[in-house]
């Protein structure tokens, strides 16, 4: 199972927008949907393919409410999340799973809310402290070649 996780502006309530609209609402009425992160919907989809379509489906929305569209392919990483462009070049096959853990985003958890982002290369294997507040624990997002350097 692929999971998606879509992580609203912190300006929105995130389940209301997509379930409020007739259009969203279809698109997620097939799945089971959870909040594993404050003011996020995640759901899981039977593969990769599925999560970027998805994700394509919903770009309205995506483009209006969401500060994070985040999937998590067991394929590639079981604890690791991937970002939206840097899952569709996996699914397309322009980078292989194997290339795609260097550079990461990488979020601290606090009361349940992803909070700053920063941007780190992956150092002899070890991904490197967060250290822009004190956080509970972080998030990881491997990120596409133009995500990171954008």
């Amino acid at each position: 199972m692929t999971r998606v996780c879509l992580v609203g502006d912190p300006e929105v309530n995130l389940t209301y927008e997509l379930l409020s609209r007739e259009t969203a609402r279809d698109a997620l009425a097939t799945y089971e949907i959870g909040e594993p992160f404050a003011n996020s919907v995640a759901v899981d989809t039977v593969s990769l393919g599925a999560a970027v379509a998805l994700l394509n489906d919903l770009n309205w929305y995506l483009v209006r409410f969401v500060a994070e569209p985040l999937v998590l392919e067991p394929s590639v990483s079981t604890d690791e999340w991937l970002s939206r462009g840097l899952a569709r070049e996996v699914r397309d096959g322009d980078v292989p799973p194997e290339e795609t853990d260097q550079r990461l985003k990488v979020f601290g958890l606090v009361d349940g809310a992803l909070v700053e982002p920063m941007f780190v290369r992956r150092t002899q294997g070890s991904v490197p402290e967060y250290d822009l507040r004190d956080v509970e624990d972080t998030v990881v997002v491997r990120v596409s070649e133009e995500e990171f350097g954008g």
